[in-house]
């Protein structure tokens, strides 16, 4: 049965992943939920259907298109959705036999760390010497901006703005952003897999309260130390924005959790939770580092602890 489940899973999610290629928005929208078959065989059977899905979903790649593109599929879709499924299920017992299953917070700070590690790969997919790959990065914005081979600019810049040179700076951002966006594609397609596997009845591990989801202090030290080393140039400093962009991604998730947490029983919870998610589809770069901040803050003080207890009637 592992198998038959692995492969088919495998199969249906190389499928979602290669359909990008024909560069259509609902290709792209189904490119991203490219690693859900892999979750869904990981959760619901065992990590091992996820491997087997993880090797017949790049073979099927492999053979279909070309060998850099069945690692690409390995690498950023597959092998991330079967490791943080392996992480999910870990379990060790207490002394009265109960479970106690991996925390939330420190499967978001893996989450981060396996898009660190997706965005230098890509990186490195390009070239492994840093000014090429700087150029070719420049080069590919810089047609998006102002046109040219066969592609339209997508924005209209102001008159005297040279294309070339924002091309240069926004290339500059693409691992942050990179990190950034990976991590809340994988957290949706982990958070939908569960779901549907629960429905199913194969859910090993409890369905956990997910607003009580707050990072790990030493987490901040991993940001700090990201923003730090973005400035060394190179790879190196390539890394360090990337690991930086994912977790403050991470804590801004975190933070929207501690929101959820904090207003739980207030009568100003709605309102709030509205206002909060319909500026986040307007505004997202403007109140996404705010929610930021409250997921850092929540995880060196602690902010859980200092709300009064919900009354009986809440």
């Amino acid at each position: 049965m592992l198998p038959i489940v692995g492969i088919g899973a495998g199969l249906v999610s190389a499928l979602l992943f290669t359909v990008v290629i024909t560069g259509s928005p609902l290709a792209l929208l189904l490119s991203y939920v490219a690693p859900l078959p892999v979750f869904i065989a990981a959760l619901g059977w065992n990590h091992r259907a996820g491997l087997v899905a993880v090797a017949s979903g790049t073979l099927a790649v492999t053979l279909v298109l070309k060998l850099s593109l069945g690692l690409a599929f390995a690498i950023g879709a597959a092998l991330p959705a079967w490791w943080i499924a392996y992480l999910a299920l870990l379990a060790r017992n207490d002394d009265q036999n109960n479970s106690e299953w991996y925390p939330l917070g420190r499967l978001l700070v893996w989450i981060a760390a396996v898009a660190t590690l997706v965005t230098v790969g890509g990186a490195l997919a390009i070239s492994t010497d840093f000014e090429t790959y700087q150029r070719v990065m420049t080069h590919g914005l810089r047609l998006v901006l102002s046109g040219g081979e066969g592609i339209g600019p997508v924005v209209r810049l102001p008159a005297g703005v040279d294309a070339g040179e924002i091309a240069a700076r926004l290339a500059a951002l693409v691992p942050a952003a990179a990190g950034a966006s990976f991590v809340p594609m994988i957290v949706a397609n982990l958070w939908l897999a569960a779901k549907a596997v629960r429905v199913s009845g194969r859910l090993p591990r409890p369905w956990p309260l997910i607003s009580a989801t707050r990072l790990p202090a030493q987490a901040v030290a991993g940001l700090v130390g990201g923003i730090l080393l973005s400035f060394a140039g190179g790879f190196i400093g390539l890394a360090g924005a990337a690991l930086a962009g994912a977790l403050i991604a991470a804590f801004g998730l975190a933070g929207l959790a501690a929101v959820h947490d904090l207003s739980r029983g207030k009568s100003w919870r709605t309102p709030t939770l509205l206002a909060i998610y319909l500026a986040l589809v307007v505004m997202l770069i403007t109140v996404f580092p705010f929610l930021a901040l409250l997921g850092i803050a929540d995880a060196l003080i602690d902010l859980r602890r200092r709300k009064p207890p919900a009354s009986p009637a809440a």
